[in-house]
């Protein structure tokens, strides 16, 4: 949760309730770039902070962008979180062609996707935006959560 953030001369400066403290720099903010164009912020909760811009649209950051500027130790667990969650996505998407007997290259072509970016899927090399997701779905002829989600979990075994 986040207890305190300021616009500073470098970036959005903040600080969590466990005491960890980071810097953003706002060449990492998309909406803003520099402290030009940054008006003032806010924390209207301990989960996102609010930075008005200017002559722009806000920019909203959630705590987790902005925890891995604040804790070292942060950005490498979540990393590890996100190859675990790929490399099962992969292996789900793997599992269902299989079982319909297609080759990567058969769902590759139904998909609109080289057969290289589906190995590099099933391998959990990349993550899919969830419109690739729902065009494999239709292709393996199963609902997008299938491809998503820990089977135990549509069961309630896990």
């Amino acid at each position: 949760m986040m207890t305190f953030a300021e616009l500073a001369e470098d970036g959005v400066e903040i600080e969590f309730a466990d005491g960890a403290k980071g810097t953003i720099p706002y060449s990492e903010i998309p909406e803003i770039k520099s402290r030009s164009r940054a008006r003032a912020i806010g924390l209207p909760n301990r989960y996102e902070l609010i930075i008005e811009t200017v002559g722009r649209e806000p920019a909203v950051i959630p705590w987790d962008y902005a925890r891995h500027y604040c804790d070292e130790s942060y950005r490498p667990a979540v990393e590890k979180i996100a190859e675990r969650g790929r490399a099962a996505q992969g292996a789900r998407i793997r599992q269902h062609r299989l079982s319909k007997g297609l080759t990567r290259c058969q769902l590759a072509s139904r998909v609109g996707l080289s057969r290289m970016a589906i190995a590099q899927l099933e391998s959990g090399e990349l993550s899919p935006r969830y419109e690739t997701v729902k065009a494999i779905a239709r292709a393996l002829e199963v609902p997008p959560v299938e491809l998503q989600t820990d089977p135990r979990w549509l069961t309630g075994d896990g």
